[in-house]
């Protein structure tokens, strides 16, 4: 009975390991308030775990992790140990300024900590603000900073464009901080917010990545009309383009000489004068109205104002009636001739377009190494490359197309063993576990319950009259199984047959007697 016990409980046992589920990592670097509401919410659900890394871990069953993980965060777990607004729901009464501005500046640090860690890229982060104290003086007047800290998920990276979605939200989010005072540093201490090329340049990412567009979009173009001529992996090509991202406005004024044939009149002015006969003088009558006699040079003139007064006397002294001169002035103004342009370049056009090609040698059928391309071969694929860029010797573009032999290189990544796939490996420790837990089985039943049995079955019958019979015929005491002393019985009759005669007679004899 100990022994069924025994293999009952190794059995039980067994399958009871086998059937363990895998566990895995629920949330990890989990701090100790967090991880004590997770654990009891665990608890409450009937949900088992296990605590690791010394405590900053839990892990529960692999089948149950993103159930839970949904739960949790609808719960708003974990807070990362971070706080946000909700620390200004418990504002003491009688707080300072100073604890207020704190306050509000730890929430804003915590909120905007956790908006980032929602990236699927970043697995925790940190955000420090530097706000300075409001002045009244322009003079004294500081702008606001921020650094923030991001611990990425491994083997993951932030592209320009995620990194500018960081520091726009982080500059977005507090009053007069420009996105040039905001810093992204990653866990190993790598600067993030501008990259090494853009220090060296002046380029802000995307420039940069523009510049990268703009050469693929080239080399895509070699590679369209190559390929079908020499086939893919024969040629090489890489472009390098000389961007100006420079951005200017100019204004000029031309004037062209004056007058020409077709020079427009602006305004026009004419002043004109004449002469005006004076009105008649004297006394009326006939010879006022008469012309005045022809003009003689007295001998003696007269003084003013004598002579006989009357009519006479009046037509002697009067002058003659002269007419009065005018002039006339002109003036014309003609419109000046002047022409204003305004000119501005838009910043991204090519100044210059540097072109590398290099094409493998043919292989030709019949020979064992391959064979350089000829000149006018060379000048059709020159031809055709300067046409796809968009050749521009003016702008100075440079092209130089090469024929060389190519060293065979594998490009293709190695295929990871069988024996390292995770499913694989997964599949096999499942497996390996049922049949372990049947291994032990059959060991239980084989080694140790089928004997037992077998044992229990082959106990001695005394109330069998053969088996007695045997017993004295082969004198053994009930040890051995019932087959075995007729075995015995058969060979010990083939050896020694009257001894077997004589015990048979002896039986007889007892019968008849009793």
């Amino acid at each position: 009975m100990i022994g069924v016990a025994v293999a009952v409980a190794v059995v039980v046992g067994t399958w009871l390991w086998a059937r363990q589920p895998d566990y895995a990592t629920l949330f990890a670097n989990l701090s100790e308030q967090d991880g004590g509401q997770i654990v009891t919410i665990l608890q409450q659900q009937n949900i088992p775990y296990r605590i690791t890394d010394g405590g900053g871990a839990i892990q529960i069953p692999a089948t149950q992790v993103h159930e839970i993980r949904l739960r949790l965060a609808a719960q708003g777990l974990p807070k990362g140990g971070l706080v946000g607004f909700e620390v200004m729901e418990n504002q003491k009464l009688g707080a300072s300024q100073f604890q207020e501005q704190v306050n509000y500046q730890r929430a804003l640090e915590g909120e905007l900590a956790r908006t980032i860690s929602t990236i699927s890229a970043v697995r925790g982060a940190r955000v420090h603000l530097a706000i300075p104290k409001q002045s009244a003086f322009l003079r004294d007047e500081q702008k606001p900073s921020a650094s923030v800290l991001l611990n990425l998920q491994p083997g993951r990276t932030l592209d320009g464009t995620q990194l500018a979605g960081v520091v726009h939200l982080v500059s977005s989010s507090v009053p007069d901080l420009n996105p040039v005072n905001v810093s992204v540093v990653d866990q190993d201490g790598n600067l993030l917010s501008q990259s090494p090329a853009g220090q060296q340049s002046g380029l802000d990412s995307s420039q940069i990545k523009f510049v990268r567009e703009l050469e693929s979009g080239y080399i895509k173009r070699i590679e369209a009309i190559l390929t079908p001529v020499v086939g893919r992996g024969n040629f090489k090509a890489q472009v390098a383009a000389d961007v100006d991202f420079s951005q200017s406005d100019q204004v000029a004024e031309t004037y062209r000489p004056n007058p020409s044939p077709d020079t427009a009149i602006r305004s026009q002015q004419t002043n004109e004068s004449g002469s005006v006969l004076p009105p008649a003088m004297g006394v009326p009558g006939a010879l006022s109205n008469q012309p005045p006699a022809p003009a003689t040079a007295p001998i003696v003139t007269p003084a003013p104002g004598t002579g006989a007064p009357g009519a006479l006397a009046n037509t002697a002294t009067s002058p003659a009636a002269t007419p009065q001169n005018y002039t006339r002035n002109a003036t014309t103004n003609y419109e000046v001739d002047k022409t204003i342009k305004h000119t501005r370049t838009v910043p991204g056009s090519l100044r210059r377009l540097s072109v590398a090609v290099v094409i493998n040698q043919k292989q030709e059928p019949g020979k064992p190494k391959p064979v350089p391309l000829s000149a006018n071969e060379m000048q059709q694929f020159n031809d055709l490359i300067k046409e796809a860029v968009g050749y521009d010797k003016t702008r100075g573009d440079s092209i130089n197309v090469a024929n060389a032999a190519f060293t065979a290189t594998k490009d293709e990544l190695p295929q990871m063993p069988f024996w390292q796939d995770p499913w694989l490996l997964g599949t096999a420790r499942d497996a390996g576990r049922y049949i372990a837990a049947l291994i032990v089985a059959y060991l239980v039943w084989t080694r140790l319950l089928r004997p037992l049995f077998r044992k229990l079955a082959e106990l001695p019958r005394h109330s069998s009259k053969e088996e007695m019979a045997l017993d004295t015929m082969t004198g053994s005491h009930g040890t051995a199984s019932f087959d075995a002393k007729i075995s015995h019985a058969r060979a010990l009759a083939k050896e020694n047959p009257q001894a077997v005669a004589n015990v048979i007679k002896e039986w007889v004899g007892g019968n008849e007697s009793r």
